[in-house]
């Protein structure tokens, strides 16, 4: 499992102190041995890797932005080729205020007169100036690129949107040829012509475009909000797919300013990139903890293959054990040891999310009474709530089918409701506990709740159901 970092401050010793606008005195850093282990585990599938990080204007100049150049930094040392695009339509309000300028759009999407242009090149050149700054600071090299070629995005419904442009492409040499030498390209929300003009763009369009033709694993989108809300709720993880049809359906669930990182977040990932993350760039850490934690502190946006459910092996033994050892302390799971697991180890399962466990359970099974335990159910709190217990019950039903089993038990000592509401199981008694199992029922003192579910029934019912009842 992937390390939480759920400390920041001074005392837990993984607090960073700023030293100046964009340093970090590196020294007031202590990494955990832990922390070094769940980063271990991703440098082989990241090393030489793209990763496009989306950085909203309001980020750069926001007081974390130091420590997301020391995040940066660490993704370089470990062979992660990063590549920036800015925003900086929060920049061009502050700008427009000051000199009493109503600008014609903000975010590059709409209508940009020659004044808002204007406003867009001194709010973007700054902001590329302040990031190569900071860059140098924490010793990494950037260089502002051209790399986007654009033309007019014409006239759409009557309305001449003048300087607004439309990408018509990405100059993938330079950006490789900036990353295989170990520069930063930094991409500003501009495109150009080859008649020596200038057009505004959307950065999260940028941005995807980037990630799309340079092939990237991750397109991180860095804003103000925590990630992408969702009727006022965060949503932690949401499939592609899921994605698409809130988009088709009910779009004006986003915020109005969210919808374009969920526009666009869905374009990428249509587009190939596999993971899109969308976090809250004034986070300390935040960057890192997305990227190195099983549970993030975001939005990730995945395509199918991100989650699987597969047999345990000996090497897992560990994870099994983190994975419990909350549920052990509660007294909600039977302690287990390490010896005990891998003598079972073949009875065990583990949900995985983006290769990484985050939920396990077991069937131990009793063939010659055609019965079965379902035991060892644990989801990882940060995944709760999201149908994962559910799929880990209905993919053990379908395994012990498979073995001719036809009556699974599971024993609860707090989450009998689930098995009972969620899960179709009745309560029992002892009796239908096979004898090895009682005798060890009986010692434990747990005073379980026994609950049982008849699997030859619940299949003969699906096939009777089947031909009225949708996928």
């Amino acid at each position: 499992m992937r390390p939480n970092r759920s400390s920041r401050d001074s005392q837990s010793g993984t607090g960073r102190t700023r030293c100046n606008k964009y340093s970090i005195n590196k020294d007031s850093v202590k990494v955990k041995p832990t922390d070094l282990r769940g980063i271990l585990q991703y440098i082989p599938r990241f090393r030489e890797r793209t990763f496009v990080i989306s950085l909203d204007g309001a980020i750069v100049t926001d007081d974390n932005f130091g420590n997301i150049l020391l995040d940066i930094a660490v993704l370089r040392s470990l062979n992660i080729r990063v590549v920036l695009v800015h925003g900086a339509s929060a920049q061009i309000r502050q700008l427009a205020k000051k000199r009493n300028i109503q600008p014609s759009d903000l975010d590059g999407a709409g209508i940009t007169n020659q004044e808002t242009l204007d406003l867009a090149l001194t709010a973007a050149n700054r902001l590329t100036h302040e990031i190569l700054e900071g860059l140098a600071t924490n010793n990494l090299r950037g260089i502002s690129s051209n790399a986007v070629v654009a033309r007019p995005l014409g006239i759409i419904d009557g309305k001449d949107h003048q300087f607004t442009g439309k990408i018509e492409r990405i100059d993938t040499e330079i950006i490789s040829s900036l990353l295989a030498q170990g520069v930063i390209p930094v991409i500003p929300p501009l495109g150009f012509d080859g008649e020596g003009n200038t057009y505004r763009l959307n950065s999260d369009h940028v941005a995807a475009a980037v990630a799309h033709e340079l092939n990237a694993s991750k397109l991180i989108f860095m804003t103000s909000a925590a990630g992408l809300i969702y009727h006022d709720k965060l949503i932690p993880q949401l499939s592609v797919r899921d994605l698409d049809d809130i988009l088709a359906t009910d779009k004006t669930g986003f915020p109005k300013e969210q919808i374009s990182k969920a526009v666009h977040a869905s374009i990428a990932s249509r587009s190939g990139t596999q993971r899109v993350h969308i976090i809250d760039g004034r986070t300390d850490e935040g960057l890192l903890t997305e990227i190195f934690s099983n549970e993030g502190i975001g939005t990730l946006i995945y395509v199918d293959e991100y989650q699987q459910i597969r047999s345990a092996r000996r090497r897992d033994i560990r994870s099994i054990l983190a994975l419990i050892r909350n549920a052990v302390a509660s007294g909600e799971i039977t302690k287990r040891t390490a010896f005990g697991i891998e003598r079972q180890i073949n009875d065990y399962f583990l949900f995985e999310i983006d290769d990484n466990p985050v939920a396990c359970i077991a069937l131990h099974k009793y063939p010659e009474l055609g019965k079965g335990e379902l035991a060892c159910l644990c989801v990882n709190p940060s995944h709760e709530k999201s149908g994962i217990g559910k799929k880990l019950v209905h993919f053990v039903e379908a395994k012990a089918r498979e073995a001719g089993i036809h009556q699974l038990f599971a024993l609860s000592t707090q989450a009998y409701t689930f098995f009972q509401n969620k899960a179709g199981f009745s309560e029992g008694s002892p009796d239908v506990l096979p004898p090895e199992r009682r005798e060890k029922y009986e010692q434990s003192g747990r005073h379980s709740k026994i609950l049982v579910k008849n699997l030859r029934n619940r299949l003969t019912q699906e096939q009777n159901a089947r031909p009225g009842v949708g996928t």
